[in-house]
């Protein structure tokens, strides 16, 4: 929604200290910049990995087989791909085409993973409401947010966390026949300012979850995912595409995501004043 690179690194791959990890594994440290190669050089400073992530960039990656996905993975609240988003990520996909690499229709096996996704999403909520001086503060959805996840803490947190293997290789099968997932970031355009304010927590998720149905399931995985700028709406608003790979595959993203900036040329372009 920003016209930026940002970079979902594998978990554990930048510390996040003194914390073990981040709301129960979902969440990770990044790094947000206008091109890829500050984007990977700020990873290398991130993850104290040298200048592994600036290499990679640098690096034209092999003929690659690239699999576009539009299917939204089942949750609780309705989700709808906007038209325009379809055809701008259809339009990243022809210049991975026009590069090269062969584009083929492939959709992840997300089955029921919400499942798996929620305990760990509303246990960090409530972990991280009793870390603030003063609870009271707190927005009302992030109190109640708070209580639901005191609920799940227990063995709902358990099952959810057993389900990690399972899911891994489930989903993890979509790389016998692929390199690299191509999907949209965003199934909806930028959210206009405010639209969340005064909404209770089953209209801020249905809004939520609406607009971003796409980019969980990886958090859920662990697994790494490049964003990168897909073109504009009608009214000049960014699209965004994410790369999305299996364990450890942040270099091979990022030299896909290198050659895709150097082809669509995107940090050129700026917001109008």
């Amino acid at each position: 929604m920003n016209h930026l690179v940002g970079i979902k690194p594998q978990t554990g791959r930048v510390p996040t200290w003194p914390h073990p990890e981040l709301f129960n594994g979902l969440t990770v440290i990044g790094p947000i910049a206008r091109t890829v190669e500050d984007a990977a050089l700020l990873f290398d400073v991130l993850a104290g990995t040298g200048e592994t992530y600036a290499t990679a960039v640098k690096t034209t990656p092999e003929r690659l087989r690239i699999g576009l996905s539009f299917r939204i993975p089942y949750s609780i609240a309705p989700a709808r791909l906007h038209p325009q988003i379809r055809a701008a990520v259809g339009g990243l996909a022809g210049a991975l085409t026009a590069l090269g690499h062969r584009v083929v229709t492939a959709e992840p096996r997300y089955g029921a993973m919400g499942l798996a996704f929620l305990p760990r999403s509303l246990t960090g909520v409530y972990e991280w409401s009793q870390r603030v001086p003063e609870r009271r503060l707190l927005d009302k959805r992030t109190r109640e947010n708070g209580r639901t996840g005191w609920l799940l803490s227990g063995p709902a947190l358990k099952m959810a966390r057993a389900a990690d293997a399972p899911l891994r290789r489930q989903l993890g099968s979509i790389f016998a026949d692929v390199d690299v997932v191509l999907t949209p970031t965003t199934a909806l355009p930028p959210t206009r300012i405010g639209m969340f304010d005064g909404l209770n927590n089953f209209h801020t998720d249905r809004l939520m979850v609406g607009a971003c149905p796409y980019t969980w399931p990886w958090n859920v995985l662990g697994w790494p995912g490049v964003n990168v700028p897909a073109g504009r709406t009608n009214g000049g608003l960014p699209i965004g595409a994410q790369l999305l790979g299996p364990a450890d595959s942040e270099p091979l993203l990022l030299s896909v995501a290198a050659e895709l900036q150097r082809s669509r040329r995107w940090e050129t372009v700026k917001p109008p004043a």
